[in-house]
């Protein structure tokens, strides 16, 4: 079969190639998957640049997550229910960019037969972040503030559909003031650009003292700004680092209104959640993806044999949505 490798780390349109390796063979409790696409998320490419939190073995595959079929079970009976459906795969194994991959069977989620491949493919790391964030995590109360940065992004503008579906109001910090009007038509409250002026205290004087709640995945100055915007009592979680820069805060702060700073990482708290809880997670996530508040915009589309292509159009920023890498026939 045909997969994208990495030999060695470093940008990924330096280090992938498209090669034949063999077919993996799913053990007991794992599933094989014909794979349909995958998207490329700014964790595939801090993957292949030995800069994510988990670090492989080389030579790996990229691709956190992804749409296929089950071909067959390594056994088990989760695996025997799954073989047949078409499925949401989250791999933290094998990776998704090849032809089949060998997932657990808990880690494959059956989708709705009228979701499209290239919104099943996305189902997982944006969708399913901006749900347990906002509603299991934060549980951010109607009619209260959360702050986003980045908030042009894919998994930012999910979170305005969130809070217009769910009553709480959204402050979203971007970069360039052209995303500003596209906020707003979506649903935004307040849109503030970062190079207007100190965030926090605008933050302050928009929200009568600052906010519960904010989500950071930037980092650096970025996320020190939406620290900053915290009122007493307020928590802020920091769920990536597309800065590469560390967040500086002063304890004192923090200390004073007994503000917190929180980590996120989807894949450690669906770990600890039970089968049951992220069933119904997973059906509400596929319904909210259906009714459009979770859409994934989708910039473009590239056969496996053009992965430098997509990596490098996905590392660009890939304005209007994600790249999906096309591994089979998309519905």
């Amino acid at each position: 079969m045909k997969a994208a490798v990495f030999d060695r780390f470093g940008p990924a349109a330096e280090v992938l190639s498209v090669r034949g390796v063999p077919e993996p063979t799913p053990g007991r409790g794992e599933v094989l998957v014909r794979m349909l696409a995958s998207p490329i998320n700014p964790s595939d490419l801090l993957y292949t640049e030995g800069q994510y939190g988990l670090r492989p073995t080389l030579p790996a595959t990229p691709g956190f997550e992804g749409v296929g079929v089950v071909e067959a079970s390594g056994g088990g009976l989760l695996g025997w229910f799954r073989k047949g459906k078409r499925v949401a795969v989250v791999n933290d194994g094998v990776g998704n960019w090849g032809e089949y991959t060998v997932a657990k069977a808990r880690q494959v989620i059956p989708v709705p037969a009228g979701l499209p491949d290239d919104q099943a493919a996305c189902f997982f790391v944006n969708p399913t972040t901006a749900l347990v964030m906002t509603r299991h995590v934060l549980q951010v109360p109607s009619g209260d503030w959360l702050l986003q940065t980045a908030a042009g992004s894919n998994l930012g503008k999910m979170v305005i559909r969130l809070g217009r579906k769910y009553g709480f109001r959204t402050v979203n910090v971007v970069r360039r003031a052209e995303q500003a009007e596209e906020l707003k038509q979506l649903g935004a409250d307040a849109v503030l650009v970062s190079d207007d002026g100190p965030v926090a205290e605008r933050v302050g004087e928009l929200t009568g003292g600052g906010v519960r709640y904010a989500l950071d995945p930037v980092g650096g100055t970025t996320g020190a700004e939406a620290v900053a915007s915290l009122a007493a009592g307020g928590r802020c979680l920091l769920y990536g680092l597309l800065s590469g820069e560390p967040v500086p805060v002063d304890p004192r702060f923090l200390i004073t209104g007994s503000k917190r700073v929180e980590g996120f990482w989807l894949a450690d708290w669906v770990k600890a959640q039970r089968v049951p809880t992220l069933l119904r997670l997973f059906r509400e996530v596929g319904r909210l993806i259906a009714d459009g508040t979770l859409r994934s915009d989708i910039s473009a589309t590239y056969p496996l044999d053009r992965i430098g292509d997509a990596v490098r159009h996905a590392a660009s920023g890939a304005k209007g949505g994600k790249v999906l890498v096309r591994l089979g026939s998309l519905s």
